[in-house]
């Protein structure tokens, strides 16, 4: 007897849904300018009902927008998720090689990371048996933005609103003894990022680890990433700070961004 899967499938209902709202962005995606209800139905097979339904539910999420009444047109949602995508494809593939060299340098574990909502996400990690450091956080892991040195760059260009605002939605909870959980600290602690242009994690988010960081920005001068160096408390080396700079400028330069100074 074949084994099957306990799993239950999802109801049909939910899936014949998503097919529909699949074949819509289709036909979008197919024309240029925006279309009508009318032709959305006919190539989709859709009663106009149906069509219509769907389509105010994409609108709500901004994945179409209707360019006037009965007019249908693919949404800005759509193009900036594309370009999250693109961005962190791109920076990858721009970091492996000079991320893999700097490991070289100092045998410390080098994280890639971006940001994703409240959270960062490690996207690439260079790392080897003999930095003596076991490596907690593996690629896909997430970790709070103010426990990390990369989460803490992204937060320094916060406004003071916004900064609140993620105080609040998180409540800025800690994991160690060590860790920043009072807006007022946290604010001090961004500030001196921003005045040195890179940012630590002293024992906030894993006991014995201390991390630095420094950001990695894109063609149009936006931060897209931090790199950061892991390393055990009591070997954290200061002189590794100037070469993940230069390893983190030379990732940027990659990616189109051109420094403002000389």
């Amino acid at each position: 007897m074949r084994k099957t899967d306990d799993t239950p499938p999802p109801p049909r209902h939910s899936v014949q849904v998503l097919e529909r709202m699949f074949a819509l962005l289709d036909v979008l995606a197919r024309h240029e300018d925006p279309v009508s209800l009318k032709t959305l139905g006919e190539e989709t097979g859709l009663h106009p009902s149906t069509a219509h339904r769907i389509l105010n539910d994409l609108a709500i999420g901004r994945f179409v927008e209707r360019s006037e009444p009965g007019m249908y047109r693919l949404g800005l949602r759509l193009l900036e998720l594309g370009n999250l995508v693109k961005a962190r494809l791109d920076v990858r593939e721009a970091a492996v090689g000079p991320m893999r060299e700097l490991h070289r340098q100092i045998q410390q574990p080098v994280n890639l990371s971006v940001r994703q909502g409240d959270e960062i996400v490690y996207i690439e990690r260079a790392y080897s048996e003999r930095s003596g450091m076991q490596v907690v956080r593996a690629i896909g892991g997430r970790a709070p933005l103010h426990l990390t040195s990369v989460g803490k760059l992204f937060l320094a260009q916060e406004d003071p609103q916004r900064l609140r605002a993620y105080a609040t939605r998180t409540g800025l909870a800690g994991n160690t003894p060590n860790s920043i959980t009072q807006l007022a600290v946290l604010e001090k602690e961004l500030a001196l990022c921003r005045r040195q242009g890179v940012a630590r994690d002293n024992e906030e988010l894993e006991p014995g680890v201390r991390c630095m960081a420094a950001g990695i920005y894109n063609d149009q001068g936006r931060l897209v990433a931090g790199l950061s160096i892991s390393a055990p408390a009591n070997r954290i080396d200061e002189s590794w700070l100037a070469k993940l700079q230069q390893t983190a400028a030379e990732i940027s330069a990659a990616l189109g961004y051109r420094s403002e100074r000389p």
